[in-house]
């Protein structure tokens, strides 16, 4: 990371990047394979408002917090997350404003967990949590899906040479593009470009989640992304099938892990992936 960029921390000797102090939203990026090849992206040209690893809202109470263009909110900490290093496991938590584009008034509080958690030689797991709590209702929203939209929530947006990837949910083949098919998980995968290795990144959705299992958003090459490169973005997409009301006080929890894993993974693996891991997570 540019040591004259935004405050950051760095996750398990590299693995992954967490730039908590961009004045736009916080993001992970670089999010690297076990084997170290780079494989998100940050402000691609097509997409400036794409930040590697992220997670966002479309609309709230109408007011756009995704695109960065016009008038639209912005996420900030409060201040630097707290650390704590366990092992090899490191666990970041901070307090985040969602403040409306009029730049001052705060319209949500976020409590945000990013933890690392080793797991193999060959994977390992950023688990993200956010829990949100309005300062007063609001309505959590998206652009409905014609040919684009239905997007919100984490996401990422992987390197344009991560290239002839593709998309794998629970009871599917490969697949380039998905548009709201529902599954507790969404790996995404393929060759990295000047390693010639492989390397995945596996989604998972918590049981506990509204609207379980997600509907996915995701295209590995797409008209929408332009003609260079490959798009590679993945999307939870909770608010696929309509809006969500959130009454002022009260709170939306969401949970996923983000499994990096190096090689191909098998609908197997990845289904045992997430049993391991949901199995884990108390309430």
């Amino acid at each position: 990371m540019d040591p004259s960029g935004p405050p950051s921390i760095e996750l398990g000797a590299g693995a992954a990047t967490y730039v908590w102090g961009a004045r736009r939203r916080p993001f992970v990026h670089p999010l690297r394979s076990p084997a170290g090849d780079v494989l998100t992206v940050d402000a691609p040209a097509d997409h400036p408002w794409h930040h590697g690893l992220w997670f966002a809202i479309k609309l709230v109470n109408g007011e756009n917090f995704w695109e960065e263009f016009d008038a639209y909110g912005v996420v900030r900490h409060d201040g630097p997350p707290q650390r704590r290093d366990v092992g090899g496991a490191t666990t970041l938590h901070g307090t985040l404003a969602w403040i409306r584009p009029d730049r001052r008034t705060v319209v949500l509080r976020e409590e945000r967990t990013v933890a690392f958690v080793p797991l193999e030689p060959t994977a390992h797991a950023l688990d993200w949590t956010v829990r949100l709590v309005p300062e007063v209702d609001v309505v959590l929203d998206r652009t409905p899906y014609t040919t684009w939209g239905g997007y919100g929530g984490l996401t990422i947006r992987g390197r344009p040479d991560w290239h002839d990837t593709t998309l794998r949910i629970a009871g599917s083949g490969p697949v380039d593009r998905l548009r709201g098919e529902r599954s507790p998980w969404c790996d995404l995968g393929g060759p990295v470009a000047g390693s010639g290795r492989h390397a995945g990144v596996l989604v998972l959705d918590h049981p506990d989640n509204v609207a379980h299992p997600t509907p996915w958003y995701a295209s590995t090459r797409a008209d929408t992304y332009g003609d260079e490169g490959w798009s590679n973005f993945c999307n939870a997409a909770v608010l696929w099938e309509g809006p969500l009301t959130v009454p002022a006080g009260e709170s939306l929890v969401l949970r996923h892990r983000v499994v990096v894993h190096d090689g191909p993974w098998s609908e197997d693996r990845c289904a045992a992936a997430h049993l391991a891991w949901a199995g884990s997570v108390g309430g």
